[in-house]
């Protein structure tokens, strides 16, 4: 904001203020003439000569009183149009104070004079029907505000309006439809799933029935949106909630939950579209912050493939804990640049931080970053993940997957990193594409490389035990390609969305529990663990699309048509989260963090397939998939 536009809204201010307390005079002025003609039956030529010089030296004194205890209070600084109860108080403090004032004032009176200057009466009329009128004037504005905001909105209302929550959110929401004057919209009704509020009135709206009642209302009001105003519901609530609104054919708004408010304020302008979270029936996963935060803080954290979806959140969550150096590590330098602009913005100097662009397949760009900043830990989420480009191009997904992930492992023992974490796939399970079985390659290499770490450390070779551990989970909500985003775009669009499968289904995380998930399992870790997260329940892709489009205000297959194309190749139907020979045993931290058991190899054969799977990829060989299957039996690739 300029200078000059700053002043003008500041001296816009001063002037309001200024009448307001002219106001506050006049008012406290006329206050006290009341008091003494009511006091004296309105008969003015009774009224003592020696009152009225009483009353011309009173009026001042107490206005003068009242504007300093105002000002105290912040009484000039209220935006009035908003005014509440906390204003109300304010005021009601302020007499307080004021009354006392009085008091001592009659007290010194009749102390000094032995009479009242002024009658007892006169004063507490006076200080009653200043206080009365003084707050009159505060929110005289707000209530013909309201009453000419109410006229008008019924004659501009273009969209009917149903707010789900009748608690302290809903009315912030109702309250701020009638006061913009930008919004063409009203608020018909408030739906509530307490009984004791049906038939009530909140905002001047009534209270009409439970969400059982809401196709009902629906129709009864002639809806055209809803605003989901329950910010502290749980996750099947919300689910619940939002799939009788999906049927209804409004456009669906909802505030975001309680974690998402940080600053405790509730405005239209932080409604957003239903998104598929809120579908899930999940509640936020509860994470050991301070287990995270004590084997972070004070170390120097490394990041690959840093400015990705996952790799960036990592960062996010790193920098809350106060690490000795955050190092963003990333081959594609847009990434890089722009989560090392957000965290800058956000901790400035307090976060040492630097961003460094490399590959994770060149062993002298990772070596001299390691002997440069020596990382005490690594969490390593470079790698290729689009299943379809994959297909496309696999002898790619080994290099930077298989090669870059070996490379990173043998780096990190080389040079003393006390933990790597290594971010895997459920697709990693029995799998049916070449990102998933290299995946599955990465895990091998991370349990492979624990036990050789655990052989150095025991023959006195290295100082530091390496700890190396692997985290496989699903599909997380909002990354890059995912699936749901290439859903909000077709919807933007008008369609059609397009779904492979009518039957194919997901798990789904969002990215930061997922990340949150990952750093906590960093804590647990005591070396070749394969750590798997619990994603909930999965959910078929078809309804998700069908719930997005009708959430949006539209009809699947009417206004919006749904395309199914077919499993794409080294697709699956539905994700796996272990494989046969793997047991699962729960943490005793984490109910959501649960542990692989390791499947017994042959290291020494498994480093030799893949020195030789390196130098097959790297002369873009035309056969690598059934190299692949030598080392994961369970891949069954299909041959292009």
């Amino acid at each position: 904001m300029s200078k000059r536009k700053t002043s003008s809204l500041a001296q816009s201010w001063a002037i309001r203020a200024a009448i307001v307390a002219l106001l506050d005079i006049i008012i406290i002025a006329v206050a006290f003439m009341a008091a003494f003609l009511l006091r004296f039956d309105f008969q003015f030529s009774v009224i003592l000569h020696s009152y009225v010089h009483a009353y011309q030296l009173v009026v001042p004194v107490v206005s003068i009183f009242a504007l300093v205890v105002f000002w105290c209070f912040k009484l000039y600084h209220s935006i009035w149009t908003y005014a509440s109860i906390d204003e109300l108080i304010r005021m009601m403090l302020a007499w307080g104070v004021l009354g006392l004032i009085g008091l001592t004032f009659v007290i010194v009176d009749s102390s000094i004079n032995g009479a009242r200057t002024v009658p007892i009466s006169v004063w507490i009329m006076g200080m009653f029907f200043a206080a009365i009128g003084t707050t009159a004037n505060r929110f005289i504005y707000r209530l013909i505000r309201h009453i000419t905001s109410s006229g008008s909105s019924s004659g501009k209302a273009k969209r009917n309006v149903m707010v789900i929550g009748a608690g302290a959110c809903g009315k912030d929401v109702i309250h701020e439809y009638k006061m913009s004057e930008n919004l063409t919209s009203k608020v018909c009704c408030i739906i509530d799933d307490n009984p004791e509020k049906k038939g009530r009135m909140l905002e001047g709206v009534e209270i009409v029935g439970n969400r059982n009642d809401i196709p009902k209302m629906v129709g009864k009001y002639d809806i055209d949106d809803i605003v989901f105003a329950i910010p502290a519901a749980t996750g099947l609530e919300r689910k619940d909630i939002l799939n009788i609104c999906s049927n209804t054919g409004c456009k669906v708004r909802v505030i975001p939950g309680i974690y998402q408010l940080v600053d405790g304020t509730v405005s239209l302008k932080k409604t957003r579209d239903v998104q598929i979270e809120d579908l899930l029936g999940r509640d936020t996963v509860k994470t050991n912050m301070e287990g995270i935060r004590n084997y972070i803080n004070g170390k120097v954290v490394m990041v690959t493939g840093g400015g990705g979806s996952i790799g960036s959140e990592l960062c996010r969550q790193i920098a809350k804990a106060d690490p000795k150096l955050l190092i963003i590590f990333d081959i594609y330098e847009n990434n890089a640049f722009w989560i090392d602009r957000e965290l800058r913005a956000k901790y400035g100097e307090k976060l040492n931080m630097i961003a460094l662009i490399g590959s994770v397949r060149n062993t002298n760009r990772v070596n001299s970053v390691m002997e440069t900043y020596h990382p005490d830990i690594i969490f390593h989420a470079a790698a290729h993940k689009h299943v379809p480009l994959m297909e496309d191009s696999p002898n790619e997904a080994i290099k930077n997957n298989v090669g870059g992930t070996y490379k990173m492992a043998e780096a990190a023992l080389r040079w003393g990193v006390q933990r790597f974490v290594l971010i895997s796939t459920d697709k990693a399970v029995n799998p049916t594409n070449i990102m998933g079985a290299s995946k599955r390659i990465c895990e091998m290499v991370v349990q492979m490389m624990d036990r050789r770490a655990q052989k150095q450390f025991d023959a006195g070779e290295v100082k530091v035990r390496t700890n190396f551990s692997a985290v496989r989970f699903g599909n997380v909500i909002g990354s890059n390609g995912s699936v749901l985003k290439i859903f909000e775009k077709q919807i933007a669009m008008g369609g059609p969305v397009t779904v492979t499968d009518k039957n194919i289904i997901r798990y789904f995380m969002t990215i930061p529990e997922a990340v949150a998930l990952v750093m906590e399992s960093g804590v647990y870790a005591r070396g070749g663990e394969i750590f798997v997260l619990d994603m909930g329940d999965p959910v078929k892709i078809d309804d998700v699309a069908r719930k997005m489009i009708k959430l949006s205000g539209y009809v699947p297959d009417v206004d919006i048509k749904v395309e199914y194309t077919g499993l794409r190749p080294g697709e699956k139907m539905y994700e796996e989260r272990l494989m046969d020979e793997e047991g699962l045993r729960q943490t005793e931290e984490n109910p959501e963090i649960s542990i692989a058991e390791p499947i017994k190899m042959d290291d020494e054969w498994v480093a030799e397939k893949l020195v030789k799977l390196d130098e097959a990829a790297k002369e873009e060989v035309s056969n690598i998939r059934e190299l692949v299957a030598e080392i994961v039996p369970t891949y069954k690739p299909n041959k292009k």
